[in-house]
């Protein structure tokens, strides 16, 4: 072959990898769900997905992909092409708890090896709430009315093996009294449970609680973030209230392949804070009782790698062995 064939032959070549990358930059963006629709998660993917098409003047498909606590649609993104095209949307307890739970033969997939991070959408306080009959104020109270009564503090969670259950957990440990879990299918069946007196305590998001808080059936003593919300201002942190813990928020964020572009990367992130800046958006989350993310890149994975490091020695103490 001469030169002039050549030349021909890479300019060719040129073309069909430009033709490629523009059918890349200009097809549906598919972001994945590892949860039914109507949940949390698949409402903050979908009003941040319904902006970023405009954002980004593609297409933006949400899939639902239910199953193994998210595990279904982690599996999913690993076995696509790394080409910015497929993006998983999921909550720090999916992320962290499925890495810590399970081996990753188990699993498929490694969240800091299989994906990369992209952003954090929104996250909400977890918090520590009592029956309005128990007759207790603060965390001092409880912890007190704890010792009295048993010596066991017994507390609703939403399940077992997720963020809520641990939560208690650490909780118990700080405050030097045992507590033990009584696991629910979900928050709702806890909450009523809660209302009724059944269980005295519960752990659990609190966008769950509002409503009972507000009719006083409930009341919320502390939150576990590391700084009070906006959502419940007047409530304090464990740590205002006297018991050195912080286990955190949950937070639902984005997590692209490993092997994306970074050119894609930093579209996207940008995109997801502009369309996180839009008023709209802010507003639709704030009656969801969520508050937009802020992290993105590096500071994401820094936060997800110090919840990893948080949990790891609290799940190891707790001998607690998930259904594989």
């Amino acid at each position: 072959m001469n030169l002039l064939s050549n030349l021909k032959a890479a300019v060719a070549a040129l073309a069909l990898c430009a033709g490629g990358a523009a059918v890349a930059q200009s097809g549906p963006i598919s972001v994945l769900v590892g949860f039914p629709p109507g949940g949390s998660t698949d409402l903050v993917a979908r009003v941040v997905g319904e902006s970023l098409s405009q954002e980004l003047k593609r297409p933006v498909v949400v899939e639902n992909r239910p199953g193994a606590g998210g595990r279904v649609a982690a599996m999913a993104l690993k076995n696509s092409k790394p080409d910015g095209s497929t993006y998983l949307v999921m909550p720090n307890a999916s992320a962290v708890f499925n890495h810590l739970l399970y081996s990753t033969d188990t699993l498929g997939y490694d969240v800091l090896t299989d994906m990369m991070p992209v952003a954090v959408f929104v996250s909400g306080p977890i918090g520590l709430a009592v029956n309005a009959g128990l007759g207790v104020d603060s965390v001092e109270e409880y912890v007190a009315w704890i010792r009295k009564n048993g010596g066991t503090g017994f507390f609703g969670s939403a399940g077992q093996g997720g963020q809520t259950h641990f939560s208690g957990l650490a909780f118990g440990k700080a405050a030097d009294v045992p507590m033990t879990v009584v696991p629910y299918r979900g928050n709702g069946p806890m909450v009523t449970d809660l209302i009724g007196g059944q269980v005295p305590a519960g752990v659990s998001v609190v966008v769950d609680l509002l409503p009972h808080i507000a009719s006083g059936k409930l009341k919320l003593l502390a939150i576990f973030g590391e700084e009070r919300s906006p959502l419940v201002p007047d409530v304090p942190t464990m740590r205002e209230a006297g018991v050195d813990v912080v286990a955190g928020d949950a937070w639902t964020g984005m997590w692209a392949k490993a092997g994306t572009p970074e050119a894609d990367l930093q579209r996207m992130r940008a995109a997801v804070a502009r369309t996180l800046a839009k008023p709209e958006v802010q507003e639709t989350f704030r009656k969801a009782s969520l508050v937009p993310g802020t992290l993105a890149g590096a500071e994401m994975q820094a936060k997800l790698n110090s919840e990893l490091e948080f949990w790891a020695p609290i799940i190891k103490e707790s001998g607690f062995k998930p259904e594989q």
